[in-house]
């Protein structure tokens, strides 16, 4: 008797079971002889039940049939049943065969005896399931809040499953655009129309709550069944994201309230998954700025290709110290590095590229924030930015590192803000340190990716405007026409390893950002999507800041772009340098660290044709005169 069956609730299965086997042969004998056992028959029938039934109890035991839970019966259940009763019938009918006995055993009882068992066995365990799912819910199942689910496809069908034992919910239909569905019954819910019919179904039934369980459609599906539901006043719940259900980090049944990211997301990114595999397998792998946003993200999908090793390096020990948290918890083989050090310190660089030799290397380290790179920090922006750049790429140069991928950014373009200079600079670092030779067979490919910002991230308006939702407002936007590019972290991840396979070397690989969105409606869409109406939180536009952008840019005003096989990536074609240009640049830097900002910004001009740091002042005058007008009619 094993472990198991310890527990009395265990061995009161084991005997029903035993009892159920005994009832079987029996009513084998019945059906065999319509109900009028011979004499002699029912005689071999008790002589041979007193060791078949306790024969296929042992044969029970041993295949595990008491491990699991009546209440939680499920198919693989019925499987082990279905393995366990077949053993079962062959061993008796070889025990039948090799004793050579007197009892005479119709060969028909013989069939008869599994196909009844296994009918029995499988129905008293769904029963017990039937009866006690209905005890626990369902009375509180009547009382549940009545909801919809939109769609009715894999996610839907998995998130009603779940929520038929939820006493919390009870879904009172699904809908969906497929007119093959229409009428269809999922666990005994049934597909009422088309998503178009939502106002009508709130009607007839008195919803309140409504599921978005489309996960894997395409986003402006998903957006236009929010925007619906959100119209009627509905309350707007949805599953977790594809790309964390293929991840398996979330389950289905974990809805939660639509989110800002939900109205910006998009569609998923198709990935040579071969070819990053051949990038990323069994090589080391390093990531500087591997705290930050984009830099974690770039772990988590690095780890994906199962590379020997991940070199995390990064000048913040406490951010270091969270990812090393949470990635050593998964239990990889990838051997992790956490390691601390400042990208402008070429001795510490050189060190560990010797010591790693890692065969990519993501540059993510960079000074970011816009206003604070703009006054006090001009100098520090471009020492951390440019020659930052050029001590980790000219390093991984020397050691013959395969790829160097450059996370550039959208204010590299036509920019007005010493922050996006510093990162057009850092560009032609990397283009000036490229070699004709590198780009055919030998030495290292410089790839430089261009997107805007991510949602999400540390300095993100969302976490802001949530905080100033949160107090009541007012929210604060610089200007109302002002537009942003928005991509979620991991879409950004993604197509920064996507670029990275795909670059020769030298290119500048520009992200498909989409359609700009407008931060007034952002910020409205927001305080909608918290329950609160536009009266209750108010906007206020601030002016734009030092070395803000109305508008943000991907392509400079000499560049145009060249197709990619990849449909999210294109190849901006942009004015390169040389090597001496580089180094040059890098001794005017050096040259400046303790000159005045107004002259570092003016000089800055000559090196970045395109810098025009006088537009921010005409844009912040044509804002006053718009504010004039409007306060004059």
């Amino acid at each position: 008797m094993t472990k198991s069956l310890i527990n009395p609730l265990t061995f009161l299965a084991l005997l029903h079971d035993i009892a159920v086997a005994a009832f079987v042969w029996f009513a084998a004998y019945l059906l065999r002889f319509n109900f009028t056992i011979p004499p002699e028959h029912l005689q071999y029938m008790l002589q041979s039940i007193v060791w078949v039934a306790p024969m296929q109890g042992a044969v029970f035991v041993l295949y595990g049939l008491y491990r699991g839970m009546w209440r939680f019966a499920s198919v693989s259940d019925l499987k082990r049943i279905l393995f366990a009763v077949s053993s079962a019938a062959v061993l008796v009918a070889a025990l039948l065969f090799m004793m050579r006995s007197s009892l005479v055993i119709p060969r028909s009882v013989l069939i008869l005896d599994p196909l009844l068992l296994m009918l029995m066995m499988g129905g008293s365990r769904f029963a017990y399931r039937a009866w006690k799912e209905h005890s626990l819910y369902g009375v509180a199942k009547s009382l549940g809040k009545p909801t919809i689910i939109l769609g009715a496809g894999d996610a839907a069908v998995a998130l009603l499953k779940d929520l038929s034992r939820s006493t919390q919910w009870r879904v009172v239909g699904m809908l969906d655009d497929d007119k093959a569905l229409l009428g269809r019954e999922i666990f005994g819910v049934k597909v009422l129309g088309s998503i178009a019919t939502l106002a009508d179904m709130q009607r007839r039934l008195g919803v309140e709550h409504v599921i978005v369980a489309m996960p894997s459609a395409h986003h402006q599906k998903r957006r236009s069944a929010i925007d619906l539901a959100n119209n009627l006043g509905l309350e707007v719940l949805t599953v977790p994201a594809i790309d964390d259900l293929m991840s398996g980090k979330v389950s289905v049944s974990q809805i939660r309230k639509v989110d800002v990211e939900d109205l910006l997301g998009r569609d998923a990114v198709l990935l040579d998954n071969s070819g990053l595999r051949h990038l990323i397998a069994e090589h080391a792998v390093m990531v500087s700025g591997a705290g930050g946003s984009i830099g974690s993200e770039l772990c988590r999908q690095i780890l994906n290709f199962s590379p020997s090793a991940l070199i995390c390096f990064d000048i913040s020990e406490f951010s270091l110290y969270q990812l090393e948290q949470e990635l050593s918890a998964l239990n990889l083989t990838t051997k992790l590095l956490f390691m601390t050090g400042d990208v402008k310190n070429k001795q510490r660089v050189k060190s560990l590229l010797e010591q790693f030799q890692p065969a990519v290397v993501f540059h993510a380290a960079a000074y970011k924030h816009v206003p604070m790179m703009e006054n006090g920090n001009v100098w520090e922006a471009l020492s951390n930015n440019v020659i930052g750049t050029h001590t980790i790429a000219n390093a991984c140069k020397e050691a013959g590192v395969e790829k160097f991928v450059l996370i550039s950014t959208d204010k590299a373009v036509n920019p007005t803000n010493v922050m996006g200079a510093s990162k057009r600079l850092a560009e032609m670092v990397c283009q000036g340190l490229q070699e004709k030779l590198a780009r055919e067979a030998m030495g290292t490919r410089f790839v430089i990716v261009r997107f805007g910002n991510v949602l999400g991230s540390s300095g993100s308006v969302i976490p802001k405007f949530r905080e100033q939702i949160a107090k009541g407002g007012p929210v604060t936007i610089t200007h109302p026409e002002i537009t942003r590019y928005f991509m979620s972290i991991p879409e950004a991840a993604q197509l920064v390893l996507q670029a990275g396979l795909m670059g020769k070397g030298g290119e500048i690989l520009v992200l498909d950002m989409g359609e700009p969105v407008k931060i007034a409606a952002l910020a409205a869409d927001m305080i909608r999507l918290s329950g609160l109406q536009a009266d209750e939180v108010k906007i206020e536009y601030v002016g734009l800041r030092p070395g803000e952008k109305l508008y943000e840019e991907l392509l400079a005003d000499d560049e145009h772009t060249m197709p990619t096989p990849h449909e999210k990536l294109r190849i901006a074609q942009a004015r390169e340098v040389d090597i001496t240009w580089v180094k040059k640049l890098l001794k005017w830097i050096e040259g400046t660290e303790s000159a005045n900002e107004a002259m570092i910004k003016n000089e800055l001009k000559l090196w970045v044709e395109e810098y025009s740091p006088q537009h921010q002042a005409s844009v912040e005058k044509h804002f006053i005169l718009d504010v004039e007008q409007v306060t004059l009619h």
